[in-house]
């Protein structure tokens, strides 16, 4: 029997592209495949009521580390009664992650504006969502966390906390910006928890399992973030890379500053010295070692986007951040061997 239905017209799909571009697609493509089979509910994969998870008072394990903390390198802390010590490394620690849920909430919001305004088609819609729910997972572990720690702890400082609303419509005007964003927010937090692991610091389980599942699932949104800034950037027209080669360092700097130094409630909470404070963010050498071992991995991404030129790198310098670029993504900090 002959069907009286209008046959649909075959589906063509679009030109393959070259170069570039079709690894940029394939990328991408692979990165959403990824999100699918290896991704993590920390509802699921945390045993948050295990016994050994509970979080007691006078727990050695949230006394800062000497070797990768700003704060538990300095020799102030050091001098500080245990209990002391514990009580700042769990407000410390609570912090971070209530940070890094408050910049995950900017990014998520940030991407689904970038989501909305691609075209269809496009393979960075669906990765950009995967990416958005995947984050929006992280939200609900960092605060989890944050409540059982137990401390009213603010997160950022007030001055980033009030431009937040208006951070993620960078994502619709200046979406490469909005990527620099991306790297300067989840860099810095990415490169403690690794250092943090590498070091095998006796951290409490609560604390390890947060970071285990973060690095996990934080390495493909980096991934994303290098791949898409390589493959865009360099089709910008000079005047346009040359304006981004000296934004990129001021962005990265600024929201550094904002996600690793903790905000004025932490120095008023524990008669933090004005001058201790200053040479833990960022004058003494063990803090400036750190803030340029921070962006190891972007200045190869500047290099290897044609971001790096002598006005850009005076800049770089000027704001503490230079010094020798990564030969891979997530190379062991140079200082630190």
């Amino acid at each position: 029997m002959t069907s009286t239905q209008p046959r649909p017209i075959a589906y063509e799909p679009p030109a393959a592209k070259s170069g570039t571009d079709a690894d940029y697609d394939q990328i991408v493509e692979d990165l959403s495949k990824a999100s699918v089979h290896r991704n993590f509910d920390p509802y699921i994969h945390i045993a948050w009521d295990a016994p050994e998870m509970a979080i007691v008072p006078n727990d050695p394990r949230w006394i800062l580390d000497p070797q990768v903390d700003p704060v538990g390198k300095h020799p102030w802390y050091k001098a500080l009664p245990q209990e002391k010590q514990i009580e700042i490394g769990m407000w410390r620690q609570a912090n971070v992650a209530k940070v890094g849920l408050q910049f995950e909430s900017i990014l998520i919001r940030g991407l689904l504006q970038y989501a909305s305004k691609l075209k269809n088609g496009d393979k960075r819609f669906r990765y950009v969502t995967h990416e958005s729910k995947e984050e929006c997972q992280h939200t609900l572990m960092f605060q989890e966390m944050v409540n059982r720690v137990g401390m009213d702890v603010p997160g950022m400082p007030r001055g980033m906390r009030v431009v937040d609303p208006i951070i993620p419509l960078f994502s619709t005007f200046w979406p490469t910006v909005f990527f620099f964003g991306v790297l300067a927010g989840e860099e810095p937090i990415d490169h403690l928890q690794k250092d943090f692991l590498r070091a095998g610091a006796n951290v409490h389980p609560v604390m390890a399992a947060v970071m285990e599942l973060h690095v996990a699932e934080e390495a493909r949104h980096i991934s994303f973030a290098h791949h898409h800034l390589r493959a865009t950037v360099p089709t910008r027209s000079r005047p346009t890379r040359f304006v981004l080669s000296m934004a990129m360092p001021i962005v990265m700097r600024v929201l550094c500053g904002a996600i690793a130094r903790p905000p004025v409630q932490f120095r008023r909470e524990f008669d933090v010295p004005d001058e201790v404070f200053k040479e833990m963010f960022w004058k003494s050498e063990d803090s400036q070692n750190f803030l340029s071992d921070v962006f190891g991995d972007v200045r190869m991404l500047a290099e290897q986007c044609g971001l790096m030129n002598p006005v850009s790198r005076r800049i770089w310098k000027a704001l503490g951040i230079d010094g020798r670029s990564s030969r891979y993504r997530s190379e062991p900090s140079y200082n630190a061997r």
